[in-house]
C-alpha cells in the first residue's frame, strides 16, 4: 500500500477513535449521573426501565471499547507494515472493505468463515 494511502487511513483511525473515546466518555458520564443523581423510582416498571437503559448504555460503552481496540490493532498494523493485509490468509485486504471498516483486520472471505 502506498504511503499516502497508509497516512489516510491512518487519519481516519485517529478521528474515529477520538470520536469513539468521545462517545464512550459521555454515555459513562451519562450512566454515572443517572445512577447517582436519581431519586428512587416509585413504580417498578420505572425500576426496570432504568435497569434497561443502563444495561443497554453499558453494552454500547463496551462496543465502542471494542472497536477502540480494533482501532489501535489497525494502527499498530500500520507501523508494522502488515495494514491491509489479512491477518488469515495474508491477501490483500481491499480498499473498499477498509473504506468501510477501516480497522478490518481479514479480508471478507475470512472474516465471513470466522463468523459462519
Amino acid at each position: 500500500m502506498k504511503k499516502a494511502d497508509l497516512q489516510t487511513y491512518r487519519d481516519r483511525l485517529l478521528q474515529l477513535r477520538a470520536r469513539l473515546q468521545g462517545d464512550v466518555k459521555a454515555l459513562a458520564d451519562v450512566a454515572l449521573h443517572e445512577a447517582n443523581g436519581n431519586a428512587m423510582p416509585i413504580h417498578m416498571a420505572e425500576l426496570g426501565s432504568e435497569n434497561y437503559e443502563q444495561e443497554f448504555t453499558l453494552s454500547l460503552m463496551e462496543s465502542d471499547e471494542g472497536a477502540i481496540a480494533s482501532i489501535d490493532d489497525a494502527l499498530a498494523r500500520i507501523e508494522q507494515g502488515t495494514y491491509g493485509k489479512c491477518a488469515e490468509c495474508d491477501g490483500v485486504i481491499p480498499k473498499t472493505r477498509l473504506n468501510a471498516i477501516p480497522y478490518a483486520s481479514m479480508c471478507v472471505g475470512c472474516a465471513q468463515k470466522q463468523e459462519g
